[in-house]
């Protein structure tokens, strides 16, 4: 810290309780000054020779109380009129970056100027202030702290811009010309202490990082950094990452519990003030900020109730940048008054947004690629990756208790145009859902699975899910029928054509068949299978993916082999459609159409169906 020490006399300024100060001497003292509540004995002449100030109130003062003078309104208060007395005295005062704004604006106050006499205190503090404080990183920072409890003398002088010219000058050099003395945050490296191994006695230059300066200006108040980060943002030559890295590192520090969603609920107009502050001093361009620091700030502009511009912003820039969020981000309480858990209606919002954004770019421009902190981000990609994070926050708050069927579907259905080649995340989530809402009806139960395709599922997922009792007996037979499609085309074998009313739950319904699809009621379909018929449908589906296992380990099969494992499946099938069938015909619901054709003679019918099974 720079320092400067005016006057060489000894300090004789004495107390006699806390609010008299006198000045010990041979002389007896002849003027009273009040400050505040504390009285100063002094003498005129010192005082006088320096102060046009005193001068003017001496003179217009009554005759009886022409040595009793009281100024209450000079800045800095007792402390900083005793600096300037002592300077009047010639007594040694020690001015730093702590005192030195109080005694200027003081000094200022008493009209210490050079009209008054030459070397005054003024043109001393001046050459202080330009020559030594103003170019201290670490001093700059202390003055301009020092300069709130000034106003509005510090803002008059002219301390406050200086001072935040100077910071903004600093933190916008180049970095090869930063010392790290600017700095004092920051712990030493181990080079520079002698201690690390390839240090040998020969200390490197370090590198200095773009956000050197981020962490120390984290002690100024939300008022004061507001106006540093507007300052060197008009200088123009810090990137808008490093301010959005300034910006971050600010907001964890001030934000007491911001990184973990819980904001203070002590002073929440403060809070507010600072939330809305960083959101203004947010970078114009895209990707400045990641997704993650959005997402928690529109969390904590929630809590706080901060404005509908601010919030709004955070859910325009948000969206733009979705694709680098993850599922934690998005999982955002919902207002105490509702009986959700998690705020579905704003990650539908934001959804609904980035689908708006993407569908809007311009591809010769790639406006998106732009906004987005990766470059491997183009649209197409993009959206796959919203829809893998939207399934993936489906299945979080699928465990809501109170979360209605149409808010799920809703949300799902927002990202069910974009064509990711798996469905598994989406069928997690479906199913996460039936396991928690047993009681929805058969119809919510049908629109859910309505949202997977079950030919997106992995092998994995297949062998749950027909295994799935919560699931519709409608959606147990789709995914069997293209596990056993995808076994038989890694098999090169043929899949047997089906019946008319069980083409007609697959994707597609009966891909142009005359056959009636009337015959099976949507209620048997769309009913939940019972414990035997997962028992048999399971077996079924290992014994067709051992049969699709061989053949992807490359063991040769002689023809009378693929034949067997050929008839095999086609009986597997059969076993399954004849014991669907039978359930019908004890419910006096299968039609003449339906018993026209045999399980055996599905067994044996060439592969029609084969093109449309696999599409």
């Amino acid at each position: 810290m720079k320092f400067m020490k005016l006057g060489s006399k000894p300090d004789s300024f004495q107390t006699d309780g806390d609010h008299i100060r006198y000045v010990a001497t041979e002389l007896a003292t002849d003027i009273v000054v009040n400050v505040g509540d504390v009285k100063f004995y002094c003498h005129k002449f010192p005082l006088l020779s320096k102060s046009a100030r005193l001068q003017k109130l001496v003179a217009t003062s009554n005759d009886e109380n022409g040595d009793e003078l009281h100024i209450q309104d000079i800045p800095g208060g007792p402390g900083a009129f005793e600096i300037c007395a002592k300077f009047c005295y010639g007594m040694t005062v020690t001015l730093n970056a702590y005192n030195v704004v109080a005694a200027r604006c003081a000094a200022e106050y008493l009209e210490m100027y050079e009209t008054v006499e030459k070397g005054n205190l003024i043109y001393k503090i001046d050459v202080f202030l330009n020559s030594s404080i103003f170019r201290s990183w670490k001093d700059s920072i202390t003055v301009l702290q020092s300069t709130k409890s000034l106003l509005p003398w510090s803002e008059e002088l002219k301390v406050v811009s200086r001072s935040l010219d100077s910071i903004a000058s600093k933190a916008s050099i180049d970095t090869s010309m930063v010392e790290w003395s600017y700095t004092y945050n920051r712990k030493k490296l181990p080079s520079e202490n002698g201690n690390s191994p390839q240090w040998n006695g020969v200390r490197k230059q370090q590198t200095v990082p773009k956000d050197w300066w981020v962490e120390d200006l984290c002690e100024l108040r939300i008022d004061l950094y507001k106006r540093v980060i507007t300052t060197i943002k008009t200088k123009g030559r810090v990137s808008g990452d490093v301010i959005g890295e300034a910006l971050n590192a600010y907001t964890m520090r001030r934000l007491p519990g911001f990184s973990k969603g819980m904001i203070p609920n002590n002073d929440i107009v403060k809070y507010r003030s600072l939330v809305e502050t960083i959101v203004w001093l947010l970078p114009a361009e895209k990707g400045t900020v990641s997704c993650s620091f959005l997402l928690r700030l529109l969390r904590a502009a929630i809590l706080l109730d901060c404005g509908e511009t601010e919030r709004n912003e955070l859910m325009r820039r948000i969206s733009q940048q979705l694709p680098e969020a993850t599922v934690t981000d998005l999982l955002i309480r919902a207002p105490a008054e509702e009986a959700t858990i998690y705020d579905v209606d704003i990650v539908h919002n934001l959804v609904a947004s980035f689908m708006t954004h993407i569908s809007q770019t311009d591809p010769v421009k790639k406006e998106f690629l732009e906004s987005t902190r990766s470059p491997k981000f183009g649209p197409d990609a993009s959206k796959v990756l919203v829809a893998k994070l939207i399934d993936g926050y489906l299945a979080e708050i699928a465990r809501d208790p109170n979360l209605p069927v149409s808010k799920f579907v809703n949300l799902a259905e927002i990202v069910s145009s974009v064509s990711r080649p798996c469905h598994d995340g989406l069928y997690r989530g479906i199913d996460m859902y039936l396991k928690e809402h047993p009681g929805i009806s058969k119809s919510e139960r049908k629109r859910i699975c309505r949202l997977m395709d079950c030919k997106k599922l992995s092998a994995e997922a297949c062998m749950h899910a027909v295994q799935n009792e919560r699931l519709p007996l409608r959606v147990v037979v789709q995914v069997l029928f293209f596990e056993q499609a995808r076994a038989t085309t890694s098999s090169g074998s043929s899949t047997p054509d089906l019946p008319g009313s069980i083409r007609a739950l697959l994707p597609g319904g009966s891909h142009g068949s005359s056959r009636s699809t009337t015959t099976n009621t949507e209620e048997d379909w769309d009913s939940v299978p019972t414990a035997e018929d997962i028992k048999a449908l399971k077996g079924e589906l290992t014994t067709l993916r051992l049969s699709g296992e061989t053949n992807r380990n490359g063991t040769a099969k002689t023809d009378i082999e693929r034949v067997a494992v050929s008839r095999m499946k086609g009986l597997a099938m059969s076993k399954i459609f004849s014991k669907l069938k039978s359930s019908k015909e004890r419910n006096g619901e299968i039609s003449s159409s339906d018993t026209s054709e045999s399980p055996e003679e599905t067994k044996s019918t060439p592969s029609v169906s084969r093109k449309h099974s696999l599409s």
